[in-house]
């Protein structure tokens, strides 16, 4: 009687009966290596040593025809067992098949196939098996019975037709192999079918078989390929007008397929071989007319490899030329506002040197006006313009048509928008070339009228400057300073022009104009230039008038040094033009070297002062200011005194500050330097006796209460 504890489900047995018992881990005591080491491969070898030998069934022999019918029988109900369980499986049915055949019954064996055959007809495996038996056991009829069915029901499966011919052609049935090439042909089968028919019929050497058979495969399949063959075939056999026939056929019906290209290469390279060189260049031409310039590669490559091989010097080139020719006029046909295609256009046709292509090249390029009226579009338009001129100019030598050229592409700019110095500049250049200075002037002063440039103007006024026309370029500067009264460098120039002239007066009438412009676009350079303009007219006062005013006007460091410097720099200056008597000149020099020490530390105290008292934040520029000082001092020698600048240099010292986020958290620390005057160390000194006495008093307080 089972246990309560029972489970059905483990057989009746109870839990306890079930259990894992695992050994229990034994404990390590010793873990020192063994004096003897064995090895992993030396385990696996002595498992396989000790492998006991495989249990095999025994062999069975059949002694008398009782047994072979009883094992004969038992086979058979084994088969017939495993169809009915797995009937759709084809390999069942081909070993039980098999083995009927290895038992040499094949009306049995044939049973099999044909009951598998019922099962799954459209399996084409089945009928190869069926068929290979049939034949390995030398039942040609049975065979082609087999073949006859298989062919019928599945005729596009090309195997069975090949191995249905094969048998027919070993048994040197060929007019039974052509009649089922022709029933497999009338179901137009692909190009591989055609091709086997026709070396089927060459082996037997029957061309005119051949041929015809060709014919009907261009007909069933017509491409490139199957024409190429075809021609290729007739010029195997020597039929050279046959070939050519075959090739003007295909080229009528194919010339606007997208594989046309084969088949011109292939039709030139039979003229070729044929040393038609006149009809295969004829053809290279047409083909290149007719097919796209995208998917004509190999052709121009063959025909740039035919000219070099049969043409002259000029046909080479025009060759080579007439591909990159197509490909560019493929690209500007797509996009006309491709400008750089258009560049590479015109210098490929100026390499080759035709002006009437080279100028309908430029005419067509400059047609391309941009859409919109926006200057960043038009920067590489107008360079076509430009070129063109250029090679109006020298290499066609046309100066009539480069003037032309010039005025129509003015003429087309919107100068109320925007303009081009550069396409002005370069027309009056040509004119000054043709030696029309008049044309010139009337070029760039259209150009200062209509668009006034920096380039225009001082091109213009370089032009009357080396032609000797002050009054001109007197003019023309006053026209650029209306145009820009805030150009710093029109103001320089032309205070430079005067000064050149020695009209000193004149010069600094325009300086003194031009500080006093509201707005100017680099005033310490014109600054500079009118101090620098003062110094070398050695006027010393009026250079100090203008430190003064600039600095009513800025204080910022530069101007402090450049002060400072000056007037250390005057000593040197009355030195060298000191024309006392010899016996005084000593004493002379060294008062003035005084007054100059006196003067430039003058200076630099006033700006230490400044940024004292008026801007303490900037502790750097006062920083730099003393060491600038401290230099100045070293280089006056004996006269001068560092001490004085020592004693208000700062201590430089590193310091940390905190680095804060966008939420105000601290991501970090960085380092920085700061500068410690001596008065502000005073400051910090008075402040800590300050507290010290406060403290004290405090604690005075507390003790008498």
């Amino acid at each position: 009687m089972a246990s309560k504890d029972a489970d059905p489900s483990l057989g009746y047995l109870t839990r306890k009966d079930t259990e894992v018992k695992l050994p229990r881990p034994t404990r390590v005591k010793n873990k020192t290596p063994a004096p003897i080491q064995i090895t992993a491969e030396q385990i696996l070898r002595e498992a396989r040593e000790r492998q006991e030998a495989e249990i095999r069934p025994p062999k069975q022999k059949i002694t008398d025809p009782t047994e072979l019918a009883d094992y004969r029988l038992r086979k058979r109900k084994e088969f017939e067992d495993l169809i009915r369980r797995v009937r759709w499986n084809q390999s069942v049915w081909i070993k039980y098949a098999q083995w009927e055949e290895s038992q040499k019954d094949f009306n049995r064996a044939r049973s099999v196939w044909e009951r598998a055959l019922e099962v799954d007809y459209r399996n084409h495996t089945l009928w190869l098996k069926y068929a290979e038996v049939e034949m390995k056991n030398k039942f040609i009829n049975h065979a082609r019975n087999v073949w006859d069915r298989a062919v019928t029901l599945l005729p596009r499966v090309d195997q069975l037709w090949y191995k249905y011919i094969h048998m027919e052609e070993m048994l040197g049935n060929v007019a039974g192999a052509r009649q089922i090439f022709e029933r497999w042909m009338s179901w137009m089968p692909d190009q591989q079918g055609w091709l086997s028919y026709i070396k089927f019929e060459l082996r037997y050497n029957e061309v005119e078989r051949a041929r015809a058979i060709y014919e009907r495969f261009v007909q069933c399949h017509p491409k490139v390929g199957a024409w190429i063959r075809y021609a290729k075939f007739e010029m195997k056999n020597g039929e050279i007008v046959r070939a050519r026939n075959v090739y003007e056929r295909a080229v009528e019906k194919l010339a606007d397929e997208e594989d046309a290209e084969q088949l011109f290469v292939a039709f030139a390279e039979f003229e070729e071989r044929c040393k038609e060189t006149e009809r295969a260049r004829c053809i290279y031409k047409f083909a290149l007319d007719h097919i796209p310039k995208g998917s004509a590669e190999d052709l121009y490559r063959k025909f740039v490899a035919f000219e070099k091989q049969y043409g002259d010097k000029e046909g080479i080139e025009d060759a080579i030329v007439g591909k990159r020719r197509f490909q560019y006029e493929d690209e500007v046909r797509k996009n006309p506002l491709n400008y750089d295609a258009w560049f590479d256009y015109i210098r490929l046709e100026e390499s080759v040197g035709s002006k009437g292509r080279i100028r309908e090249v430029y005419e067509r390029a400059i047609a391309n006006v941009p859409p919109a009226e926006e200057k960043r579009y038009w920067q590489r338009y107008i360079y076509l313009w430009i070129n063109y001129a250029l090679y109006e100019e020298l290499d066609a030598g046309d100066m009539e048509r480069t003037r032309d050229v010039y005025r129509e592409c003015l003429k087309l700019i919107p100068h109320e928008k925007f303009s081009f110095a550069k396409i002005w500049l370069l027309a009056a250049q040509f004119e000054i070339r043709q030696l029309n200075l008049m044309g010139a002037r009337q070029i760039l002063g259209n150009a200062i009228g209509k668009a006034p440039k920096d380039k225009i103007f001082k091109k213009y006024i370089e032009i009357e400057l080396q032609l000797g026309n002050i009054d001109r370029c007197r003019k023309l500067y006053e026209k650029y300073l209306e145009w820009a009264p805030e150009n710093c460098y029109a103001w320089s120039k032309y205070a430079e022009l005067e000064r050149s002239l020695a009209e000193t007066e004149r010069a600094r009438a325009i300086f003194e104009l031009a500080i006093t412009q509201p707005a100017l676009d680099m005033p310490e350079l014109l600054w500079k230039a009118y101090i620098d303009f003062e110094i070398s007219e050695g006027e010393y006062e009026r250079t100090r008038g203008l430190y003064e005013r600039l600095l009513d006007r800025t204080k910022h460091l530069k101007v402090w040094i450049s002060y400072a410097n000056f007037e250390a720099s005057a000593m040197e200056e009355n030195d060298e033009s000191s024309d006392l008597p010899q016996d005084g000149v000593e004493e002379y020099n060294h008062e003035a070297k005084k007054e100059c020490v006196q003067r430039a530390r003058r200076v630099s105290e006033r700006a230490v002062n400044y940024y004292r008292t008026s801007a303490p934040e900037l502790k750097e520029e006062r920083a730099m200011l003393l060491e600038e000082w401290l230099k100045t001092e070293s280089s006056f020698g004996e006269l001068g005194d560092i001490s004085i600048v020592q004693s208000k240099l700062p201590k430089k010292l590193k310091k940390r500050k905190q680095i804060t986020s966008e939420d105000g958290g601290v991501t970090g620390y960085e380092e920085y330097f700061d500068y410690v005057f001596p008065e502000e160390n005073q400051a910090t000194n008075l402040k800590i006796l300050e507290a010290a006495y406060k403290w004290k008093k405090q604690k005075i307080t507390s003790d008498d209460e």
